[in-house]
C-alpha cells in the first residue's frame, strides 16, 4: 500500500513540475508538524506518571538545534525516490523550519522521560555546572520508497566545560501505517519518540559513571 502511495506521490510531483510555469492553477501547499510529545504509560519514569515531573530537578540538559544537511533544510518534506535520488514535495511543507522542530520536539520528549532534569533549548538559561549539553547533525529525515520513514545521524554529549562524553550514530526506520504525507509525518514522529528514548539513556548512563 505504502509503495503504491509513493508511486502516486511522484506523479504528483512530477505533473506540479510541469505545471509550474501556470501559478493560478497551483493550489496551496498542505503544511504538517511534527506530532507532540507522547510516551506510553507502561515506559514512563515512575516519577512522570505520578506527575513529579519537574518538581525536584537535580540536573540540566540543554538541547542544541539540530545541524540539518543542505537537503533537508527546506520547506518541501523529502523523499527518497530509489537507492539515490531526493526529491522535495511541493505541495507538501514543513508548517516551521524542521531543525526547530526538531528541537522543541526533543526538549519535551526528554523532558518526559528525564524527570530529574531541567531540560531547555540551548543559550536559553545560564549553564550550570553539572549541565549537560546535547547536539545533533541529522542527514536523513525524510520518507523512502520502500514505504518507510528513516532517520539518521549522530549525536554528541557534553559536559558543561565542552569535554565530550559521549558519541554515537543515530538510525532509525518505522514502517508507515498508512498511505500519505500523513501517516509519513507521524511515522517520522515516531521515529523522534524512539530517538528520545535512546538519548534519555545515554544522559542516565553518563551519570552513572559519575
Amino acid at each position: 500500500m505504502a509503495r503504491r502511495w509513493i508511486g502516486a506521490a511522484l506523479a504528483t510531483l512530477l505533473l506540479a513540475g510541469t505545471l509550474g510555469g501556470c501559478a493560478s492553477s497551483k493550489p496551496a501547499p498542505e503544511r504538517y508538524t511534527l506530532p507532540a510529545a507522547t510516551m506510553p504509560e507502561a515506559t514512563m519514569p515512575e516519577a512522570t506518571r505520578q506527575g513529579a515531573a519537574g518538581a525536584e530537578t537535580r540536573y540540566q540538559l540543554q538541547v542544541a538545534t539540530p545541524r540539518l544537511a543542505d537537503y533537508l533544510d527546506v520547506e518541501g518534506i523529502v523523499m527518497q525516490i530509489d537507492d539515490i535520488t531526493l526529491v522535495e514535495a511541493r505541495g507538501h511543507q514543513w508548517a516551521e523550519a524542521l531543525g526547530k522542530q526538531l528541537q522543541r520536539g526533543l526538549r519535551d520528549r526528554l523532558a518526559q522521560r528525564l524527570p530529574d532534569t531541567r531540560v531547555l533549548l540551548d543559550g536559553t538559561a545560564p549553564r550550570e555546572a553539572n549541565a549537560l549539553r546535547l547536539a545533533l547533525e541529522i542527514d536523513r529525515f525524510q520518507g523512502r520508497h520502500d514505504g518507510r520513514a528513516v532517520i539518521g545521524g549522530r549525536w554528541r554529549l557534553h559536559a558543561a566545560d565542552g569535554s565530550l562524553l559521549a558519541m554515537q550514530p543515530l538510525e532509525l526506520e518505522n514502517v508507515l501505517e498508512a498511505d500519505g504525507y500523513p501517516a509519513l509525518v507521524r511515522a517520522l514522529g515516531r521515529g523522534w519518540d524512539s530517538a528520545a528514548d535512546e538519548l534519555a539513556e545515554a544522559v542516565r548512563g553518563t551519570r552513572r559513571q559519575e
